[in-house]
C-alpha cells in the first residue's frame, strides 16, 4: 500500500486528518482542545514532512514520531500561531526570537560540515543542504526547504471556486499545465459535467508539451554538470522552440491559462515542429551514447534501489528509473493513443537520462496521435457541496489535488506536488558518492521548489 498525501482539515468544532493511500483512505477526527494523532512515519517515511507540516499549520502532537522539529515555520517564526486554523486572519504576524534550527549531522575524527544554501550562486530558488563529509565522501545530507512559505493554501480559502484559477496555474511553473488539469477535473466532478473527449485529447497534448519542454531542460543540464556543456547548449535551443510553440497554442510560454472551456488548435505549425523535434532527439541519444566519459559519470551514480524506492513512496521518472510501473497516464486513454510506460531498473543517473529520452519520444507519438479537429466544450455551473480529489502525471511524477467546496466557496484547498515526495527520498542516494556529484544527482532528480513550498 502507497501512501499518496496526509493533510488536516479544521471543521471548526474538531480537526480532522485525513490519508490517502492508492487503495483507501483513512479518516480521523482530532479534539480540537487537545489534537493529538499517531505519526505513520515508521512505516512510510514520506509521511514525515506531511506531519511537520500538519503540526506547525494546525498545532496538531504527533505521536511516536521521531522528528518534531519545525518545518514550514522558520527561525522567528512565532511557535504558537497556526496558520491553517481558521481563525488565524492576520495579513502580517511579527518576528518571534530566534530559535536556532537543530540541524541532522554526523560528528566524529575528520568529519566536517559543508552547508549550501539557502541562497545560491545560480538562479534556482531558496533551498538548504546541510552536508556532513569526510573528505569528499558524502557522510550524510539534510535537505531543508520551507523558506518561501507562501501560505498558498490559506490564500484559496473561501474565495469562490472559479476566483482560485490564477492561483493555481501559477502554484509551479515546472508544471502549471499539470495544475490545471487537475483543477478542471475537480470542477468537472463538481458540477456533474464530463469533460468532452476531444478536449480531454487536447489538454493532454498541452501536458505532453509541457513535459517535454522539461525533459528537454534536464536532459542538457544532467551532462552539462558531468562536464559536457556542448549537451546544455543543444537541447536549451530545443527547450526554447518547445516554449514558443507552447505559447502559440497558448499564448503564454508557461501554459498558463492554457486549459480552458474550449480550445481550438491549428496543427500545421505543430506538426512541423515535431517532426524536426523528434529527428533531433534522436541524434543527440546516439551521440550522448557513445561518450564514455559521461558514462562514467552517470553510471553507479545516485542510485535509488527499487526497494528503497517503494519504501519512501517516490513517483514519476524517478519511480520509473527505479523499476516501478508507476504513471497517472497508464490508462486506456493514454494507451489509445500510443502511450507505453518507459522503465529503467537501477535507478542510477542514467537510467533516470535515458527514461526522460525515451519519453520525450513517445510524447511525440502521443501529441501526433491525440490531435482532432472536433471543437467540443463546456461549462460549469451549480457546483455540488462536497470533498473532490484528483490525479495527474506532470512533468516531475503524480500531481494530487484535494478541494472541499461549500456553497461554491473554497473550504480547504490541499496539494501534493510530486517533489514534495521525491524531495524526502532524495538525501538515500548519495551515501556512496562525492559533494562534487551532488549537483548532477540533484538535477536527474528535477525536483521542484515552488511546488514544494506551498
Amino acid at each position: 500500500m502507497r501512501l499518496i498525501a496526509r493533510f488536516g482539515i479544521d471543521n471548526k468544532e474538531n480537526f480532522e486528518v485525513i490519508d490517502v493511500y492508492d487503495n483507501k483512505i483513512d479518516r480521523h477526527i482530532l479534539d480540537r482542545k487537545n489534537p493529538k494523532i499517531k505519526t505513520i512515519a515508521t512505516k512510510y517515511p514520506s509521511a514525515i514532512w506531511m506531519e511537520r507540516k500538519m503540526s506547525d499549520e494546525f498545532g496538531i502532537e504527533i505521536e511516536g514520531t521521531f522528528d518534531n522539529r519545525p518545518l514550514v515555520k522558520q527561525e522567528r517564526f512565532p511557535k504558537y500561531i497556526f496558520p491553517l486554523r481558521k481563525d488565524f486572519r492576520k495579513k502580517e504576524i511579527d518576528f518571534s526570537v530566534f530559535t536556532p534550527y537543530k540541524y541532522e549531522e554526523i560528528s566524529g575524527d575528520s568529519v566536517f560540515v559543508v552547508p549550501v544554501g539557502p541562497i545560491h550562486a545560480g538562479i534556482i530558488e531558496p533551498g538548504h543542504f546541510q552536508f556532513s563529509q569526510a573528505g569528499e565522501r558524502i557522510l550524510h545530507l539534510e535537505v531543508r526547504h520551507f523558506y518561501k512559505y507562501r501560505g498558498i493554501e490559506k490564500m484559496c480559502e473561501d474565495k469562490h471556486i472559479f476566483d482560485i484559477r490564477k492561483i493555481v496555474e501559477r502554484i509551479s511553473g515546472n508544471e502549471s499545465i499539470a495544475y490545471q488539469i487537475v483543477y478542471f477535473d475537480i470542477l468537472s466532478k463538481a458540477s456533474g459535467v464530463e469533460i468532452p473527449k476531444s478536449l480531454k485529447q487536447k489538454f493532454a497534448i498541452l501536458l505532453e508539451l509541457e513535459r517535454i519542454v522539461h525533459h528537454l531542460t534536464d536532459l542538457g543540464f544532467i551532462p552539462n554538470d558531468a562536464g559536457f556543456g556542448s549537451a546544455l547548449s543543444f537541447m536549451s535551443k530545443l527547450s526554447e522552440d518547445t516554449r514558443r510553440i507552447l505559447k502559440t497554442l497558448t499564448n503564454h510560454r508557461f501554459g498558463f491559462g492554457a486549459i480552458k472551456e474550449e480550445l481550438n488548435f491549428d496543427y500545421e505549425v505543430l506538426n512541423k515542429f515535431l517532426e524536426v523535434l523528434q529527428k533531433e532527439v534522436e541524434w543527440f541519444e546516439d551521440w550522448i551514447i557513445d561518450i564514455p566519459s559521461l558514462w562514467d559519470r552517470f553510471d553507479t551514480t545516485g542510485a535509488l534501489s527499487k526497494d528503497k524506492a517503494i519504501k519512501y513512496g517516490v513517483v514519476g521518472v524517478v519511480a520509473r528509473a527505479s523499476g516501478i510501473k508507476l504513471d497517472v497516464r497508464n490508462n486506456d486513454f493514454y494507451k489509445e493513443f500510443g502511450y507505453e510506460i518507459q522503465l529503467s531498473k537501477k535507478g542510477e543517473v542514467g537510467d533516470r537520462f535515458m527514461v526522460r529520452i525515451k519519453e520525450v519520444l513517445n510524447s511525440i507519438k502521443m501529441i501526433k496521435n491525440l490531435q482532432t479537429n472536433e471543437n467540443e466544450k463546456i461549462e460549469f455551473k451549480n457546483l455540488k457541496d462536497g470533498e473532490y480529489m484528483s490525479f495527474v502525471e506532470s512533468s516531475l511524477g503524480e500531481l494530487f489535488m484535494y478541494i472541499k467546496i461549500k456553497d461554491e466557496k473554497v473550504e480547504r484547498f490541499y496539494v501534493r506536488d510530486p517533489s514534495h515526495i521525491n524531495w524526502q527520498a532524495f538525501h538515500t542516494t548519495i551515501y556512496k558518492d562525492i559533494i562534487a556529484d551532488f549537483p548532477l544527482i540533484n538535477k536527474s532528480f528535477d525536483l521542484s521548489y515552488a511546488g514544494n513550498d506551498l
